[in-house]
């Protein structure tokens, strides 16, 4: 098996892809790269069994039309989100909700927060891959799965805050969470970028996406049941691992 992850950024700089070949009880870093452009990401998608992308796959299925009645000058739509209880629905996905429910993160808001220009990137990547290779259902039952890496971290019992910049406590802390990875998972050859993974938090968001997309590709995480089914195909679904981290060697 190989599975792709992606640290998906606005633009090429600062998006990073992992790959992870898989055999025999054993894992290795197969691809590591930095400031990577859509059509590298396509060439890896098409040659990995399963990709996990940190980047919202949808927007919440309230924006839209919120969005179209102020465009429209329709007051309904508009007025059923007055008030921050409304405006919560505007900012959050279902699928938002249910991963602070299990980890306590509060995943960043895809339509009011720094995560809105890389979605929108996001959904180009999407129909240049739905061109290629097929439609990718938004739930992670196709080939693509969103992931959050930092819950992926806080389940597997490893560092998830305070890593990311560029200043020197950020990056004493990355490397106390590569570390911890290492230690957790020993079966994962680095293949000698260790150094490189500990002078990047995009990277290392990348290694750790790569790793919960074999998750997904295990089916080791939690799938939308019946209450959330239907919104996870539009607004997207997080896949948050189901067990432990060692469980991926098998």
């Amino acid at each position: 098996m190989r599975t792709l992850g992606v640290d998906l950024a606005a633009a090429e700089k600062k998006t990073a892809v992992a790959v992870i070949e898989w055999a025999d009880g054993a894992a290795r870093l197969a691809q590591l790269s930095l400031d990577v452009g859509d059509e590298e990401i396509l060439r890896l998608f098409g040659t990995s069994d399963m990709t996990g992308i940190d980047c919202p796959l949808g927007w919440p299925d309230a924006f839209l039309p919120f969005i179209a009645g102020h465009l429209n000058f329709d007051a309904h739509p508009v007025l059923d989100h007055d008030g921050i209880e409304g405006r919560r629905l505007l900012a959050y996905r279902d699928t938002d909700r249910f991963v602070t429910g299990q980890t306590g993160l509060i995943p960043l808001s895809v339509s009011a927060d720094r995560l809105a220009h890389p979605a929108m990137r996001c959904a180009v990547i999407q129909a240049k891959i739905a061109r290629e290779f097929g439609v990718q259902a938004r739930d992670g039952s196709g080939r693509l799965a969103e992931v959050y890496p930092a819950a992926s971290l806080k389940l597997w019992g490893l560092p998830t805050r305070g890593y990311k910049g560029r200043g020197a406590p950020e990056t004493e802390r990355l490397a106390v969470a590569l570390d911890a990875l290492s230690t957790a998972a020993p079966w994962l050859d680095l293949a000698g970028h260790d150094d490189r993974l500990a002078a990047s938090d995009d990277m290392f968001d990348a290694l750790i996406a790569s790793l919960t997309a074999r998750a997904v590709a295990l089916g080791r995480t939690l799938h939308p049941d019946d209450g959330h089914r239907r919104v996870a195909l539009t607004e997207g679904w997080i896949h948050i691992p189901r067990g432990g981290l060692q469980e991926l060697s098998g």
